[in-house]
C-alpha cells in the first residue's frame, strides 16, 4: 500500500509496457465513456492508488450514473488507501505501529484486523500480518546493499504471531514492544470489494474492478458473454498460463515477481511467519473467492504453504479454486479450477 513514486510508477510503467512520451499522469483520471451496443454504454477510467494501476470498466444504460459511480468509487478507495496505509502518518496504522496500542480502532481498521485474524487461524499462522518487523528488516539490509543475517531474523521472529495482537471492543495493543502490521497482503482485496459496493448502491450490474491483479467483476462484459480473465505471466512476456471466465466474484495473484529485494528474488515481500523467510516454492498463486478480500488473503496464505499442501487446503474450503505456478514451472490446479476456464 506504498504510494508510488517517480521510480516506482517508472518501473510499473515499463513492465506493463506503457510508453512513457504519449502517457501523462493527468490522463489517469479521464473517465472515457463511448456507445457500446445499442442499449448500453461502455465506461471506463484508470487511476493510481495503492502503489498499483487500478481499472474500472461498467457496461451500463446509463451513462451519467456509471460516470458519476466509477467517481464515487475512486473516491471510496483513495479514503480507504490513506486510512489503512501503514506509511501515512495520520493513519491509525501508522500510530498502532509507533506507540503499540489504540484506544479507539477507526471501523475499517478494526474490522480488517478481525478479518486477519480469522485468517491467521484459519490458514494455521500461514497468514499473519504481523510479519512487519521481518520486512522492515529486509528493507533496511538492501537498502544498504547488504543481505539480512540469521542471527537478525531470528530477532525479529520473536515479534511475530498475530496471537500477539490483543483486540477487545475498540482497544488494541501488542504483547510485545517492537511489533508492528502490515495490511499489504488482504486491504487491497478489502479496498476493491468496498469499491464494488459503491457500484452496486448506484444500481451497476456489470462491471470490472481490476487494482494491480485483484479483481472483482460482476454481470456481463456483453450480451451472454462473461468478463474473461487472464493469469498474470510471472516472467511478464504475454504468454498468460490460462484463462478464466467469470460472471461474478472475484480473483487475487500474489507472486514473488510483485516487489522483491534481491534479483534472485530470494527476498521478496512475501513472508513465511514460521520462518521469517521469503517462500521459494512457487513463483504465483491465483485464488478466485466470492470476495476479493477473501482472495487476497488466501492466496498469500496458499503462496507460504507447500504446493500440494495449499492445493489440499483450498479443496477443503467450500466455493474457492487455486491455480499455482512452481518455481520448476509446474502447474497445479485446485478440483474445480477447468470449470472455470474459457
Amino acid at each position: 500500500m506504498r504510494k508510488i513514486d517517480r521510480r516506482t510508477f517508472l518501473r510499473i510503467s515499463g513492465i506493463l509496457g506503457i510508453g512513457i512520451a504519449t502517457f501523462s499522469l493527468p490522463s489517469l483520471r479521464r473517465i472515457e465513456s463511448e456507445r457500446f451496443d445499442k442499449k448500453n454504454y461502455k465506461i471506463s477510467c484508470t487511476r493510481l492508488g495503492m502503489g498499483t494501476f487500478i481499472s474500472m470498466t461498467i457496461i451500463d444504460p446509463s451513462r451519467h450514473k456509471a460516470e458519476e459511480a466509477i467517481g464515487k468509487a475512486f473516491e471510496r478507495i483513495k479514503e480507504l488507501s490513506d486510512e489503512l496505509n501503514r506509511f501515512n502518518s495520520i493513519s491509525a496504522v501508522y500510530e498502532l505501529n509507533s506507540s503499540g496500542s489504540i484506544k479507539e480502532v477507526p471501523p475499517h481498521m478494526g474490522e480488517l484486523i478481525r478479518k486477519s485474524l480469522g485468517y491467521y487461524r484459519m490458514t494455521e499462522g500461514c497468514f499473519d500480518i504481523t510479519v512487519k518487523p521481518i520486512i522492515d528488516l529486509f528493507q533496511e539490509k538492501f537498502s544498504k546493499g547488504l543481505y539480512p543475517e540469521e542471527r537478525e531474523i531470528e530477532e525479529r521472529l520473536r515479534l511475530v504471531g498475530s496471537d500477539k495482537i490483543a483486540l477487545s471492543g475498540k482497544k488494541i495493543f501488542f504483547k510485545e514492544k517492537g511489533m508492528g502490521i502490515t495490511l499489504d497482503g488482504i486491504a487491497k482485496g478489502y479496498i476493491v470489494d468496498r469499491a464494488a459496493e459503491v457500484l452496486e448502491r448506484y444500481g451497476i450490474e456489470n462491471y470490472l474492478i481490476n487494482a494491480g491483479g485483484d479483481i472483482r467483476v460482476k454481470g456481463e462484459k456483453s450480451r451472454g458473454r462473461p468478463w474473461r480473465i487472464a493469469i498474470q505471466d510471472p516472467e511478464k512476456r504475454g504468454n498468460y498460463p490460462d484463462v478464466i471466465c467469470m460472471k461474478e466474484g472475484a480473483i487475487a495473484t500474489s507472486g514473488n515477481y510483485e516487489i522483491y529485494f534481491d534479483r534472485e528474488k530470494l527476498f521478496f515481500h512475501i513472508i513465511d511467519p514460521r520462518t521469517g523467510r521469503s517462500p521459494l516454492t512457487d513463483i504465483s498463486v491465483s485464488v478466485v473467492s466470492k470476495t476479493a478480500c477473501d482472495a487476497d488473503a488466501l492466496s498469500t496464505a496458499v503462496f507460504v504453504m507447500k504446493p500440494e499442501e495449499g492445493i489440499r487446503f483450498i479443496n477443503s474450503l467450500p466455493k474457492r479454486e487455486a491455480f499455482i505456478i512452481t518455481r520448476e514451472r509446474r502447474r497445479l490446479k485446485s478440483a474445480g479450477w477447468n470449470r472455470l476456464k474459457a
